[in-house]
């Protein structure tokens, strides 16, 4: 229960960071398949989707919520380190990927999957240095049906692996305006500001809803083609895991470079890594 919360936390956390894929944290540490089986046999098989995906969302929510502040003072403080620390924890979950696929023989679509799916994270990468125009968060009934729009394309986009939720809603400009918005809502939440509370409510509950909706949606259209292509979609998730790190670091800032940082960024890199596996250990 407490290791499937940590990992919890570790997606929770992937998910606020562009260019980090909460859904590729998910496969890194082994229990995609097991979250995409739960949430599509929800009904079906309830106790036992429910043991999965409840501590898998308390961690998500204390990673987000709680990590959510922490992690913005890392990569203002150490924001070098801070980005290595994520490509460890990419790359040390690659080889539970490779396992999927080992002893297979590699053929012309698993490599066109891979590519592509290698190009289409770094391209979005280069879309999303520049977030767009700040979102418009006043309550109205238009922007209650666009921040619903705006939760479906972001929480369908986490769980793809590879995919960055937090990049996608950069590109669309809802990233920075999303994030004030949780840690207002936090804020009032402490101070018990009700006026505060239901203004922020405004916001993230039509977001929130739209989080669910998007991710039980493409979660039954992921396990189709896992079903049906499951080598194609395992090498096209190997072309995104590669790609992550080098979106991560095309997004992010990496602050000023020097020896103590680049000595402390290999550290953190290994760091990762080493998490990554142990984590990914089932």
């Amino acid at each position: 229960m407490l290791k499937m919360i940590l990992k919890g936390v570790v997606i929770g956390v992937a998910n606020i960071i562009p260019g980090v894929s909460g859904g590729t944290m998910a496969v890194s540490m082994g229990i995609y398949d097991k979250i995409i089986h739960a949430a599509t046999h929800l009904l079906s098989e309830f106790k036992k989707s429910m043991k999965v995906l409840i501590p898998i969302l308390i961690g998500a929510a204390l990673g987000l919520v709680v990590v959510a502040r922490v992690i913005q003072i890392m990569f203002d403080k150490a924001p070098l380190q801070t980005n290595l620390l994520f490509v460890g924890l990419i790359v040390g979950g690659l080889p539970a990927m490779t396992k999927k696929v080992k002893g297979q023989s590699i053929r012309l679509p698993h490599i066109i999957a891979c590519v592509l799916f290698f190009a289409f994270v770094v391209g979005l990468a280069a879309m999303g240095e520049t977030e767009g125009a700040a979102a418009d968060m006043t309550f109205n009934a238009i922007n209650v049906v666009k921040l619903f729009g705006v939760g479906i394309v972001a929480s369908a986009t986490m769980v793809i692996p590879g995919v960055s939720g937090s990049m996608i809603l950069m590109i669309m400009g809802y990233y920075n305006p999303i994030l004030k918005e949780v840690n207002r809502f936090i804020d009032n939440l402490v101070s018990f500001n009700v006026p505060g509370l239901i203004d922020g409510c405004a916001v993230l509950v039509p977001f929130g809803i739209g989080v669910v909706v998007g991710i039980f949606a493409i979660a039954k259209l992921i396990e189709i083609i896992f079903t049906k292509f499951p080598y194609v979609a395992y090498w096209a998730i190997i072309g995104l895991i590669i790609a992550s790190p080098f979106a991560i670091l095309m997004m992010n800032s990496l602050g000023t470079i020097s020896v103590v940082t680049v000595l402390t960024g290999i550290v953190a890199l290994a760091v990762g890594i080493v998490v990554a596996m142990k984590l990914g250990e089932e």
